[in-house]
């Protein structure tokens, strides 16, 4: 016989008013009061229906997330550390996920059909797209890596800037003077400000760039690149990839050469992925605060669904250099 509210009312010796109080997280229900209703629900094995609690509400309990790939470990770790976060505010993640570049609509069915209560969109390539119709709709939403600036949305972003100035000094005062970079896609702002960091740093050295080739986060970019310098006799002594996928193709490309990492090239990645700290010789690279951005996104939206002001609507967050083995002075010829 299914158990109901009425029998764990009765177990509890509470009302069954109190009881939905309980299950409705209302914080005028005494702690003591509170314990007796969890108690009475956990000896019962009571599960309460999410639908109609959700109906009765007027929330769906959802939290809507739109991802650009699942096939990297740094944006996986974002979206668990989300997941996880969210649990604990009592809420579950829907993900809708398209890879780059991105078709404009995915994920709408969130926005139009009234699925979530709120949206998360990570990396995004047509982010515009979603802001009037969720403005319009009044879902709170926060943009993770967003590709624009936006000073009055919320959002989280990591200063990547800096992290190309970084990356591209540390070969610098490794005494390299050939650096040369492999781009990431030109849609994405986080591409374009990682290339500008490099620039800055060999202009602050008195240096010109060695380099510039196209990529697309790839590992096939990192290797097409570094080939056509081979082919062409024009190998630099050091290289910032955009991302670490990139430095593998790279390193790929070079060892198929007879070449080794870093007594041919050095190379730096950026992401710091799982495979970077896997790879012959390990990888020098720039590593994001995944759980960092994580938290600072859930924080940021759950305070807007509970109505709290922000004044704060950009986090800006760091990247930090990890030395390992893929980096070093360079070698006479």
């Amino acid at each position: 016989m299914k158990v109901s509210i009425f029998d764990v009312a009765k177990k509890a010796g509470l009302s069954v008013v109190t009881v939905s109080r309980v299950l409705n997280n209302a914080q005028t229900v005494r702690e003591k009061n509170r314990q007796k209703v969890l108690q009475a629900m956990k000896e019962l094995d009571y599960h309460p229906n999410a639908a109609a609690r959700s109906l009765a509400k007027g929330k769906t309990g959802v939290i809507g997330m739109i991802v650009t790939t699942l096939q990297d470990s740094f944006l996986d770790s974002i979206v668990q550390t989300v997941s996880s976060l969210l649990k604990d505010h009592g809420y579950y993640l829907a993900l809708s996920v398209a890879n780059y570049p991105q078709e404009e609509g995915v994920g709408r069915d969130f926005i139009e059909e009234d699925r979530v209560d709120g949206l998360l969109l990570l990396s995004p390539i047509h982010e515009l797209s979603y802001l009037t119709e969720l403005r319009n709709r009044n879902i709170p939403f926060v943009l993770i890596d967003h590709q624009t600036v936006q000073p009055d949305v919320h959002g989280v972003t990591v200063d990547n800037y800096t992290g190309g100035y970084e990356a591209t000094r540390h070969l610098v005062e490794l005494g390299h003077r050939s650096i040369a970079h492999i781009q990431g896609p030109g849609f994405f702002l986080s591409s374009i400000e990682r290339e500008r960091g490099f620039r800055q740093a060999l202009a602050e050295a008195g240096l010109e760039p060695y380099a510039v080739a196209p990529g697309e986060f790839s590992i096939e970019s990192g290797y097409q690149a570094v080939r056509k310098w081979l082919e062409q006799d024009q190998l630099p002594t050091a290289l910032f990839a955009a991302d670490d996928f990139t430095a593998l193709g790279a390193i790929n490309a070079l060892t198929e050469a007879g070449l080794r990492v870093p007594e041919h090239m050095s190379i730096v990645g950026y992401d710091d992925q799982v495979l970077a700290s896997e790879l012959r010789p390990r990888l020098t690279t720039m590593r994001q605060p995944a759980e960092q951005i994580g938290k600072a996104a859930v924080d940021m939206l759950v305070k807007q669904m509970n109505g709290v002001s922000l004044t704060n609507r950009t986090v800006r967050l760091n990247s930090e250099i990890i030395v390992r083995e893929s980096t070093a002075a360079p070698q006479a010829q």
